[in-house]
């Protein structure tokens, strides 16, 4: 009772300093931030206040999808085909004439009819093939091709040519005395008879590269070529490129030697050298070239030499050098077998013609400008047999195709840079007529770059070409990128990666630039791509203006456009966030996103700021909605700007931008405030005051109004109006909007449970603890929602901290929410005082003789009927107000029993203080939650002390916690004077041992002893091990249970007694363990006992509860209720 009136005192205090917001409201009927404004005609309907409410969720929704930065795994959505690009057919290369065509057939064939070499394995080596390929090519009839192979045979042969690059010979023999040589190599061509050809027709020279010819002797240059002598080294490197005349491809031979210098010197240089020498073998050829040195100065003529040695040759047959020329390495070869030699030679070979009959050469043709044209051609015609989506080919020829060319770029001498530029020059051209892979393109580009470092340069003419190339590449790749929304979406990650590609072709071109004697580009090219993206980005924007917000409509009508735009705008910058901007920066340096967000978030806040001063004037609810809904995503572009580290929106045209708006969002403010009320009271009317499931207690109503309010709180919180002093005016009319809903609601509520109808003569009315669970729940609604309208107050140290005006409004909203709270739940108790007071006389009227239990029984009785479905009907805060006001009404009655019963015996008292204390136990059961009251179960069987202890006998035991293994150790060890259960006067124990509650410990299962026969004072000595956490044996009620049973064969078992020990007070839990004992701890001795009243009290508690986990507890408990008997 004194707890109620210092509640009361409290809440009277609480109300004096702070008035309630509903008598505020009555205190000031003039102010018009409470009033209800009718709204005007053409303003939202009372009927529309779901369709408002579902509107507003979509724009919630809209915010809920921009908070944090975009990340690229949710913006790539799909991996379907990238779109078409964009094709030319003027920006291919330009046309042949019929004559040009006949010509470049010519020359084709021509190339295939005297082709040399040894073809690859990837190449054709049939004729017929390859002629029949060709003539697919040209499209030409067997006529026209007969023709022209009978032109090309009466042609004359070409004249042959073998380009030798003598590189570098390795592990060569050391012939000096120092263990080096001095290597230098003889090459020329040796011709099927085996001598050196001369140039003369009918002069023949026996070939021999011999000691006696002395290099730079009366010997042509045409027959032997020398390369330098490279001074003191098994390592030689030369690199020297030589150019022989081929008469016969299959029957010449090349020959090189490789000898060993050694200039003639006298015995005095001779000896001088002794300190160059290296080793035993080095001391031998010191002696060798000393007596060869004497023997040269007094006898050897000037034309003799016998100083250079053999070091190794080479035989290499022309008919064996492959069509693509080689670059390897030889293994050096002896001049017979008593020569020794040893190492290899690297050189690089290949077979050309410098001579060629046909009409292109007559021309004056060249080479290169014939394989630019037939590589065109069969480009063309390979990509015609892709499928007509063949955005993805790589340029991937056939067989036939690979072998002509190789063998006419072989043939017209074509080095690999030059074969790499012409590739890209007709691939890249190609391109913009009929798309290609990018990765094809870049690898073109990579594959140029890496012969155009080990290249000294191009022909002028050449390099024109490929700087036109150049421009026209890039010219098509600017138009791309003004365009990138259409060809690279962002949602698609196939284009994006196409994107990637292009860029990285560009980047490449880059790195051409300053190699260039002719420039391609004017500008520097990242200035171009910024500019065409630019460019691209005022198309786009003007294009999506046009078509949705065009300039010439009313404002009204363009307002839901400019929406749709602003929320259009916003996507793409999430996208140029997400997608394109680590693209362009990586790859080609520039900071695309940057660029095109200043440039859209200008643009849209001009298109803003020109269209909120023409509305202005005519500012109407549906105006001020399209405005509000405007301001909300212009808002989170400012945002999404200030979210990036490092960047400031004060600099930003939006800046400011929320003046204008101002007036919309106020207006729109109060339409919220009418829509809310309109929502519930159309909540109200549908509301069936029935909870709307089984896991819920409140009705629909309340679960609506709930809702209503979370997103006004969402929607404040996406507002986040910048300017602190206006947001302070907006936060307070907003929250005192959402009190006098809250106020609205639970007055409609009291009206309609006020026309239930049998909710009059009902002890407890379902529909009360309905409103009662309503109103609770819109007070924890309402609370959230108002915490979450708190504004900045500009001061420093203020974070977290509620204004005080929010506050203050907290505060009269939840006194007046307690206060109705209150009084349902006296209506609710009111309507069992009669039956309180007739059960409480009852007790005053028992006689004496009557037990208290038995004299309280019916109360109890009534108490737990009505009590289980006010357990059933309220939530947890709502049974404690049901309760306080019983244990009031309880209270009262026995008060007015007392006192009209003055003159009666201490029995009397004594009755009612019995009652009293059992009144307080079971209304503190019935706030519990049922895990609470199963703990409180275990908790009494804690409590409980036998008054007789030996009239059930006693265990003992031994218990400890092992902290290395998390595990509980329970040793049963015997029990003594049990009671005897069997008609022998003895009984058969054993002990069921079991943790508890079964919520604590939930897959841990029980143990037990082994039956002991015919005793009353067993012995186990049996321990028993549970894994469980420290920490669930220190909790609340945590405890071992040792239930002793006699076993019986033909019947059930018969319950001897219990006991049970907590764990918070065994070794391991309570304090470490110390000592080295496994089994630390004393014995402790318990006395069984069977359940008494109290701990029965909670156990029927727990069976007027309807939840599967009270029910499965009572049912298991029942079980073992079989094996009990009364006590005796």
């Amino acid at each position: 009772m004194s707890t109620l009136l210092e509640i009361k005192s409290s809440v009277l205090r609480q109300v004096q300093v702070c008035p309630s917001f509903r008598r505020r409201t009555e205190e000031e009927p003039a102010s018009s931030s409470t009033e209800v404004q009718e709204p005007a005609a053409a303003a939202w309907k009372p009927g529309d206040g779901v369709e408002f409410f579902a509107q507003m969720r979509l724009i919630l929704k809209k915010g809920e999808s921009r908070q944090g930065l975009p990340c690229p795994e949710v913006l790539l959505r799909s991996s379907s085909p990238a779109p078409t690009e964009p094709v030319d057919p003027s920006r291919g290369l330009r046309a042949l004439t019929q004559e040009e065509v006949e010509m470049l057939y010519e020359e084709a064939l021509y190339t295939v009819l005297y082709r040399a070499g040894t073809m690859g394995p990837d190449q054709v080596d049939d004729q017929e093939a390859l002629l029949s390929y060709l003539q697919q090519v040209f499209g030409t009839s067997p006529e026209e091709h007969a023709e022209a192979m009978e032109r090309v045979k009466k042609a004359k042969a070409p004249t042959y040519a073998l380009k030798v690059s003598v590189m570098r010979a390795k592990n060569l023999l050391a012939k000096d005395p120092n263990g080096f040589s001095d290597p230098y190599c003889m090459l020329g061509i040796l011709p099927a008879s085996g001598t050196l050809r001369e140039p003369g027709p009918h002069k023949e020279q026996r070939f021999s590269f011999r000691k006696g010819s002395k290099r730079g002797g009366p010997l042509p240059a045409k027959c032997i070529q020398v390369t330098e002598v490279k001074s003191s080294t098994l390592n030689p490197v030369w690199k020297e490129h030589f150019l022989f005349e081929i008469e016969d491809v299959s029957t010449d031979q090349l020959h090189l030697d490789i000898w060993d210098h050694d200039d003639d010197v006298s015995l005095v240089e001779a000896c001088r050298k002794l300190n160059e020498v290296i080793g035993l073998k080095g001391m031998s050829r010191y002696f060798k070239q000393i007596v060869k040195s004497a023997r040269a100065n007094g006898t050897s003529g000037p034309t003799e030499d016998h100083t250079d040695d053999f070091l190794g040759c080479l035989n290499i047959p022309i008919r064996e050098v492959p069509v693509a020329g080689e670059d390897r390495w030889f293994k050096l070869e002896p001049r017979s077998s008593a020569s020794r030699v040893q190492g290899d030679c690297q050189l690089v070979l290949k077979l050309i013609t410098t001579q060629r009959d046909t009409s292109m050469s007559q021309r004056g043709r060249s080479g290169f400008l014939s394989y630019l044209l037939l590589l065109s051609r069969l480009l063309q015609f390979e990509h015609r047999a892709e499928e007509p989506n063949s955005s993805s080919w790589r340029g991937e020829l056939s067989g036939p195709a690979v072998t002509v060319l190789c063998l006419h770029g072989a043939q017209s001498n074509l080095s690999a840079l030059q074969l790499a530029v012409l590739h890209w020059q007709v691939s890249s051209r190609h391109h913009q007529i009929r798309t290609l892979d990018y990765g094809y393109l870049l690898g073109l580009l990579e594959d140029m770059q890496a012969h155009w470092e080990e290249a000294a340069s191009l022909p002028q003419e050449q390099e024109e070409g490929l700087a036109d190339s150049f421009s026209a590449f890039s010219e098509f790749g600017l138009r791309l990128l003004r365009q990138l929304r259409d060809y690279f979406p962002a949602t698609n990650s196939t284009a994006v990666y196409r994107l990637e590609l292009l860029l990285k072709c560009l980047g490449k071109l880059q790195l051409f630039q300053p190699s260039f004697e002719i420039c391609p580009f004017e500008t520097e090219l990242n200035m171009d791509i910024a500019a065409a993206l630019k460019r691209g980005n005022r198309e786009w924007f003007d294009k999506l203006l046009n078509s949705q917000s065009p300039r010439e409509q009313p404002g009204p009508q363009r307002l839901a456009g400019l929406v749709k735009l602003a929320d259009t705008v916003y996507e793409d910058l999430q996208s140029c966030y997400g997608i394109y901007a680590s693209l362009f920066h990586s790859i080609i340096k520039i900071d695309f996103f940057t660029l095109t967000f200043r440039q859209l978030e200008r643009l849209v806040a001009e298109e803003a700021w020109v269209l909120t001063e023409e509305l202005s004037p005519k500012m109407t609810l549906e105006v001020a909605s399209g405005l509000f809904e405007l301001y909300l995503t212009l808002a989170d572009i400012q945002h999404f700007w200030s979210s990036i580290p490092g960047r400031d929106s004060r600099s930003l045209a939006l800046a400011g931008i929320h003046a204008p708006f101002l007036p919309a969002v106020k207006l729109w403010l109060q339409v919220l405030r009418d829509q809310a009320k309109w929502r519930l009271q159309g909540a109200v009317d549908v509301d069936t005051m029935e909870p709307m499931d089984s896991s819920s207690k409140h009705s629909s109503s309340a679960a609506t109004a709930s809702l209503c309010f979370s997103h006004i709180q969402e929607l404040w919180a996406r507002l986040a109006w910048p300017d602190p002093a206006q947001a302070q005016g907006l936060g307070t009319q907003l929250s005192q909007d959402l009190c006098e809903a809250t106020l609205f609601y639970t007055e409609l509520l009291r009206k309609k449970v006020d026309t239930q109808p049998g909710a009059a003569g009902e002890a407890v009315s379902e529909p009360l603890c309905v409103v009662l669970n309503d109103v609770e729940l819109l007070r924890k609604a309402a609370g959230q929602a108002l915490r979450g309208l708190a504004w900045p107050e500009g001061a420093p140290g203020l974070e977290g901290v509620l204004p005080r005006p929010l506050l203050s409004c907290m505060q009269a909203l939840d006194e007046d929410l307690q206060r109705e709270a209150r009084t349902v739940t006296a209506h609710l108790t009111s309507k069992m005082v009669g039956d309180i007071r007739k059960y409480v006389q009852h007790i005053s009227l028992s006689p004496d003789s009557i037990q208290n239990e038995e004299a309280m029984a019916p109360l109890l009785k009534y108490l737990d009927e009505k009590l289980a479905l006010l357990n059933a009907s309220l939530v947890k805060e709502n049974l404690s107000r049901v309760l306080e006001a019983l244990w009031e009404l309880l209270l009262q009655a026995i008060l007015q029993a007392l006192g009209a019963n003055r003159d009666v015996s201490a029995d009397f008292y004594g009755r009612f203080h019995f009652t009293l204390e059992r009144l307080e136990e079971e209304l503190r059961l019935h706030q519990c939650s049922t895990r609470e009251c199963i703990e409180q179960y275990y908790l009494d069987k804690l409590k409980q002390r036998s008054l007789e202890h030996n009239r059930f006998g006693r265990l003992s035991v031994r218990c400890h916690y092992e902290a290395a293994e998390q595990r509980l150790a329970v040793e049963v060890l015997h029990a003594a004077d049990l009671l005897p259960l069997d008609a022998n006067g003895l009984s058969d124990p054993f002990v069921i041992v079991e943790l508890g509650p079964p919520h604590l410990f939930p897959l841990v299962r029980s143990q037990r002893t082994q039956v002991k026969s015919r005793t009353l004072h067993p012995v186990y000595d049996e321990l028993f091990y549970f894994s469980v956490p420290a920490e669930a044996c220190r909790r609340r009620g945590a405890c071992v249970l040792f239930t002793v049973m006699d076993h019986d064969w033909l019947s059930t078992n018969d319950f001897a007694g219990e006991a049970a020990l907590g764990l918070g007070s065994i070794v391991g839990v309570a304090r470490p363990q110390v000592g080295g004992s496994a089994r630390a701890g004393q014995p402790v001795t318990l006395h069984l006992r069977r359940p008494r009243a109290q701990v029965r009290s909670a156990l029927r508690m727990l069976e007027g509860r309807n939840n599967k986990e009270a029910q499965e507890f009572v049912k298991r408990l029942k079980e073992l209720e079989k094996y009990m008997e009364a006590d005796p």
